[in-house]
């Protein structure tokens, strides 16, 4: 039980006069994180008679480990001195990896139940998280917002940081006590200073962000941004340099529509265990990341020598901009084809397996060759067209074929600069876009997909089927363009999007035509 204080019995051998085993063994609860698992883990601490020694066992890592001292400095804070015995801290179960400084905090804790300066059973309904700063300060460690949900689901209270209570408190109802140091969550406990209940934190509605008024020109590529949007479908634009790409694709996230309660926690949980979810504020904005070119594997889709999200994770429910597509290692680039597949990645470990959520909308642009001035009469490259075969197939096929809509952005001229600012912007391609987003809500409620862009196996027959006439035109362009089985799927779950848009019931040969128009082409020359 956790934060119970036990004594040991006596033990009796031939020969051998009784001997009173009666360290005290305190344990408190608190839990180690295994991608958004947590999973229970007992602090459990003896004093044994014996020389001084402050051991810790229990298969922890070197931020673990550290704890020691950590704990050692803010007990002295308090005017307290470790007593002259063996201090023998098990961290259990011991086969189960052990990381992060949330550990020191039901390290103290137990240590000083042991001591008895804190009665053990007043910790028994708790589980207990956070960082302990020399003087005794509580700082904010990774994670707490799934430590929360683990403690309602086992019918505790957490303890927590003060920095970090209104992020826990957003796990509902459940008792949260989030003390600013050491001693005044000691006080707490034994009755004599009551800490407030915290609340949760704020909410983030909207975002500020480019305007699609500010795009001039480029009505096919807005048209097929729309189109992703409705449908959460992977886009590519292909352009040279100032076309627009990047402002289009950082457009975006104002015409999606906001994420909803179970999307939201989501996202929240990916942040709280990557230690960015500032000030306990839950966000409605879907996520937009746009790593760097040089990102490594580890980087995009998570990993490293302590296991966190990566890039591909950190934009669940959201979008992943990949700008200058190309300049990316390929390796990098491939590491993404099973995640955008499965809506999962998962980091497999010698000592454990991690999954982590990653169901993104990818949005890439790229240039059509190194110099970027591919079929522009007003430049010359020297190398083409050889130039844009090289520069293009530094993208695998496979992951081409899991972007649905790959558009050709051209080069925006003079007089379209000069023009007023469109009369539609993001708000009014919003405004379709939620509409379309709800009727795909409404037809596969219960069916466990969210979007067009997830439509597979029966659903996939039953709501994308085209009409008599679109089915002939897509068996004529899957014959003519070659398309794979996950190209084809790929055109249906488009043509529903663009009949959702339209309002369309069935899907049309009109549809399907458009659909087929953003399928990747060969290389121009």
């Amino acid at each position: 039980m956790a934060g119970q204080v036990g004594r040991g019995t006596c033990v009796d051998k031939p020969g051998v006069p009784a001997v009173s085993l009666a360290a005290m063994v305190a344990i408190v609860s608190t839990l180690a994180y295994l991608g958004l698992e947590a999973r229970a883990v007992e602090v459990q601490v003896q004093l044994i008679p014996g020389l001084p020694a402050f051991n810790l066992v229990g298969l922890a890592d070197k931020a673990v480990g550290e704890s020691r001292e950590r704990v050692r400095g803010a007990v002295a804070a308090m005017g307290l001195s470790l007593p002259p015995k063996r201090i023998a801290v098990n961290l259990s179960p011991a086969d189960l990896p052990k990381e992060g400084s949330h550990f020191d905090l039901p390290i103290a804790l137990a240590l000083l139940a042991a001591m008895g300066v804190v009665d053990a059973e007043a910790l028994a309904g708790y589980v207990v998280v956070g960082e302990l700063g020399l003087d005794g300060r509580l700082a904010p460690s990774p994670g707490v917002l799934l430590a929360a949900l683990h403690a309602g689901a086992a019918g505790k209270g957490l303890i927590c940081p003060a920095a970090q209570g209104s992020e826990a408190a957003w796990a509902g109802q459940i008792e949260v006590v989030a003390a600013p140091d050491l001693v005044a969550l000691l006080n707490h406990l034994k009755g004599r200073q009551l800490l407030a209940m915290p609340r949760p934190g704020a909410v983030i509605e909207r975002r500020d962000g480019p305007d699609l008024r500010q795009v001039r020109g480029q009505e096919t590529a807005k048209r097929a941004l729309e189109i992703a949007a409705a449908g959460a479908h992977n886009l590519l634009f292909v352009g040279p340099p100032g076309a627009g790409k990047s402002l289009m694709a950082a457009c975006l996230p104002g015409i999606l529509p906001p994420l909803d309660s179970a999307e939201a926690l989501e996202v929240s949980m990916v942040q709280s265990v990557a230690g960015t979810l500032a000030g306990g504020a839950l966000t409605r904005v879907r996520p937009f990341r746009a790593p760097h070119h040089s990102a490594s594997i580890a980087a995009l889709t998570g990993g490293g020598q302590r296991v966190r999200p990566g890039e591909v994770s950190l934009a669940h429910n959201g979008v992943l901009f990949l700008d200058e597509l190309p300049e990316f290692q390929r390796a990098v680039l491939d590491s993404l084809r099973q995640p955008l597949e499965s809506g999962t990645v998962s980091i497999a470990r010698a000592s454990a397996h991690v999954t982590y959520p990653a169901r993104v909308q990818l949005v890439a642009a790229m240039n059509p060759c190194r110099c970027g001035h591919l079929g522009d009469p007003t430049q010359s490259c020297s190398r083409a067209p050889r130039c844009a075969a090289d520069y293009q197939a530094r993208v695998s096929g496979p992951l081409l074929d899991r972007i649905d809509l790959h558009v050709e952005v051209g080069a925006v001229t003079a007089a379209e600069l000069a023009m007023p600012p469109a009369g539609e912007g993001s708000a009014e391609v919003a405004a379709r876009v939620a509409a379309a987003r709800d009727v795909q809500r409404a037809r596969y409620a219960g069916a466990g997909l969210r979007t067009n862009a997830e439509l597979d196996g029966d659903l996939l027959d039953r709501f994308a089927t085209p009409d008599e006439a679109g089915r002939g035109l897509l068996a004529e362009a899957a014959a003519t363009l070659r398309l794979s089985a996950r190209g084809y799927t790929r055109v249906l779950r488009t043509s529903r999007t663009i009949a959702d848009l339209a309002g369309a019931g069935q899907v049309g040969r009109a549809h399907v035509a458009e659909a087929l128009s953003y399928r990747r082409r060969a290389p121009s020359r």
